[in-house]
């Protein structure tokens, strides 16, 4: 039997907030003159269940191409500024890969985003697959980052396990689409749930898990 969990990254792995918002700050500045947005507002629209970022971050109905472009060279430089790991998830990770649990991150952020912040806090060779958006058609809710992972393990349902660990909703419907369990982190972005299955600290999933 295996048993594979699937890491959500910003927010549940990482905190990433400072460098996500020193990026959409630039582009707000060089691209639109507004002023600076704080770390907070920027997390909670990012966990919003409904919303429209481009609106909120550069007041604009859609996403433009300059403002993506813009991100997108700015934040491959910044993001491995001041990322960390959450408190917890590096003894976490190190137990579950000991005991042979399959380690894997979904991601809504870009695949090379993430393997660039993932190499440098020094934990990327610990997951088998890192899927981000641009690896599938639909980013989450959809399941179908989490169908990539489970089909790159070869997971059996009648004999497998796997469990989604996220801090938004988007990892909760992606996990119930996809027929496995789903578990909420409220150490991360979103420190309350409405969820019933919530952990309040990584070590948490060894208990779960193990």
């Amino acid at each position: 039997m295996q048993k594979i969990v699937i890491f959500d990254m910003d927010g549940t792995l990482i905190d990433s907030k400072k460098d996500i918002t020193i990026s959409i700050n630039y582009v707000r500045k060089l691209n639109h003159n507004l002023p600076p947005l704080d770390e907070n507002f920027v997390v909670e629209s990012i966990n919003k269940d409904v919303r429209n970022l481009p609106k909120l971050f550069y007041g604009t109905e859609i996403y433009e191409e300059r403002d993506r472009v813009v991100f997108e060279k700015h934040y491959k430089k910044q993001c491995t500024e001041n990322p960390y790991l959450y408190d917890g998830i590096l003894e976490t990770l190190q137990k579950l890969q000991r005991e042979g649990v399959k380690l894997s991150v979904a991601t809504n952020a870009p695949t090379v985003f993430a393997k660039e912040m993932l190499v440098s806090l020094g934990i990327v060779d610990m997951f088998g697959i890192i899927v981000g958006a641009d690896k599938v058609s639909a980013s989450k809710p959809s399941p179908e980052m989490l169908y990539k992972i489970l089909d790159f393990y070869k997971y059996n349902a009648l004999v497998d396990k796997a469990w989604m660990i996220g801090d938004n909703s988007k990892d909760m419907q992606s996990a119930k689409s996809a027929g496995i369990e789903a578990f909420f982190a409220t150490w991360g972005f979103s420190p309350h749930s409405e969820y019933s299955n919530t952990l309040k600290h990584p070590k948490e999933i060894l208990d779960l898990v193990l």
